[in-house]
């Protein structure tokens, strides 16, 4: 997959583009089924699949009441549109100078123009540009005069639920770990450098990996059942998402007891995979209570895990 980090990296009209557009936060299975039915297109008129994106997202730049915490990195959404296969990704940093852009002229100047756009393929009732004018009708008028395809697809749903990137967001911020796999497409992962903690994991019997993380979305607080990447290796693990009440709090962590493993991680990328929540975060009486309960929590992680696989993304991509 080609890059272009801004607008002016590219030289000349991609060659018969069909372009989507979009944030794409968390890259779920929804978006997946856009990039299919984008390659498809691509391939029936020998032409390149492009997906268009903003970095960053729009509701961190507008003057908005609406906040978000992003389920992936800019990275990590690099590294999953490129896992499913398509020839080319734009990323427009977003400012407030680009949202002032009509969306009629960021069509014509930029999506044809510059990109070389043939078709377009859009989520159900997306719309972009200012104000969020550039919608299907206004999308159909100009395809129209400049001789490119529009194609909005139906909502994109299990039968229930339309797949969304606030649905994902609302699960995982409730700790519904399990659940999100089902519209997520995997496991939801944190990654971050191990740093240094209190220690008390250590004293207590059960030593602890301490996450720093880029990540702006982190489940729910409480005890998790999760795998841990260490390099290429994947070990069981339980972690503890909180602010440990029961040594009277402090600032927020995100701590892992990683089974079966001996050696030092400071200064280590690692990748936590969460697989279910055990139990909120509690404040015990004595320290014997907690390291009882860690125990417990243990024991129910590992059974959780023998019994579990890793999802990720490649899993998803036959049929791409």
């Amino acid at each position: 997959m080609i890059i272009y980090r801004s607008l002016a990296e590219i030289g000349t009209p991609l060659r018969d583009a069909v372009v989507t557009i979009g944030n794409f936060d968390g890259v779920h299975l929804g978006h997946r089924e856009i990039f299919r039915k984008l390659k498809r297109e691509a391939a029936d008129i020998g032409g390149v699949s492009v997906v268009v994106t903003f970095d960053p997202h729009p509701l961190k730049v507008l003057s908005t009441p609406r906040s978000v915490a992003l389920i992936s990195t800019v990275e990590e959404k690099i590294t999953l549109i490129e896992a499913s296969g398509v020839d080319y990704l734009v990323i427009i940093p977003f400012t407030m100078e680009f949202a002032a852009i009509a969306a009629e002229e960021f069509v014509r100047e930029i999506l044809v123009t510059r990109l070389g756009m043939k078709r377009l393929v859009i989520g159900h009732d997306y719309a972009f540009g200012r104000n969020r004018e550039g919608n299907v009708n206004l999308l159909r008028r100009l395809g129209a005069e400049l001789a490119f395809a529009v194609e909005e697809l139906a909502p994109i749903t299990d039968g229930t639920v339309v797949y969304s990137s606030s649905l994902v967001r609302r699960m995982i911020l409730a700790g519904e770990v399990a659940n999100v796999v089902h519209f997520l497409g995997r496991n939801f992962s944190v990654a971050g450098c191990v740093v240094h903690g209190e220690k008390r994991g250590k004293l207590l019997g059960f030593p602890t990996a301490n996450i720093a993380t880029d990540k702006e979305l982190i489940p729910l607080d409480g005890v998790y059942a999760v795998k841990v990447r260490i390099a290429d290796t994947l070990y069981d693990g339980a972690c503890n998402i909180g602010n440990n009440p029961t040594f009277h709090g402090g600032k927020r962590t995100v701590e892992v007891f990683i089974f079966d493993f001996t050696g030092e991680l400071y200064g280590e990328e690692v990748r936590v995979y969460f697989f279910e929540r055990l139990r909120g975060e509690e404040k015990f009486a004595t320290v014997d209570e907690l390291v009882a309960a860690i125990g417990r929590d243990v024991d129910q992680c590992r059974s959780i895990l023998s019994q579990r696989q890793l999802v990720v993304y490649t899993d998803y991509l036959e049929g791409l």
